[in-house]
C-alpha cells in the first residue's frame, strides 16, 4: 500500500482517465486553432505613430509693416499685438480673423483699440512706417481695461514675438 487513502487514489484515477478522454487528436487541434487565433488578435500591433504637428514658431521682431501681412487672408497666421508683444491668435479666428468683430486687429497692434474698447479705423496705426503709439494718454480705466486684455492673451495664446518700429534697412 502506498499510504495514500482509497478515496485520493480513486479521484485520481478519475482524473487521469478525465484527461485521457480529453486530450484526443481532434481537441488538441481545436485548442492550438482556438490559440492561435486569440495570438494573432490580441499580439501587439506595430506602434503607434503620431501625426507630424506643426512647423516651430521662430520668435521674431515684428514692424507695423511686416505685422500687416499676418491678418488670416491668403492662408497666413493671425498675428496683432498688444503692448509690444506679438501673438498668434490664429485658434481665435473666428473672432481675430477675416469676417470676426476684431478682424481690424488683425496684423495690426492693437493696444490703443482694445484699452479703449473700439474697432474704430483712428485706433489703428495709420503710418506704418513711423513711431508706435506710446499710449501715453489711456485713462486708468483704459489702462485697466488694456491689462485684462493683456492677461486673457498671456493665458490663452502664444507670444510669437515683438513689435518694433520701422528699420531703416527693412525692405519693402
Amino acid at each position: 500500500m502506498s499510504g495514500i487513502p482509497p478515496e485520493i487514489e480513486e479521484h485520481n484515477r478519475l482524473m487521469r482517465e478525465s484527461f485521457t478522454a480529453l486530450a484526443t487528436p481532434l481537441n488538441l487541434t481545436l485548442l492550438l486553432i482556438l490559440v492561435s487565433l486569440g495570438y494573432w488578435r490580441l499580439r501587439p500591433s506595430a506602434p503607434p505613430t503620431l501625426p507630424k504637428g506643426p512647423s516651430p514658431i521662430v520668435f521674431q521682431t515684428f514692424t507695423p509693416r511686416t505685422l500687416l501681412k499676418y491678418n488670416g487672408t491668403d492662408g497666413m497666421p493671425v498675428y496683432l499685438a498688444v503692448r509690444g508683444k506679438v501673438y498668434d491668435v490664429t485658434s481665435g479666428r473666428n473672432f481675430y480673423g477675416p469676417g470676426g468683430p476684431y478682424e481690424n486687429f488683425a496684423g495690426r497692434d492693437a493696444t490703443r483699440g482694445l484699452a479703449c474698447q473700439s474697432f474704430d479705423e483712428e485706433m489703428l496705426t495709420k503710418d506704418l512706417d513711423g513711431p508706435l503709439d506710446p499710449c501715453d494718454d489711456l485713462t486708468a480705466d483704459q489702462l485697466e481695461n488694456l491689462n485684462g486684455w493683456i492677461e486673457r492673451f498671456d493665458e490663452k495664446y502664444l507670444v510669437v514675438g515683438k513689435l518694433s518700429p520701422f528699420k531703416k534697412t527693412e525692405f519693402h
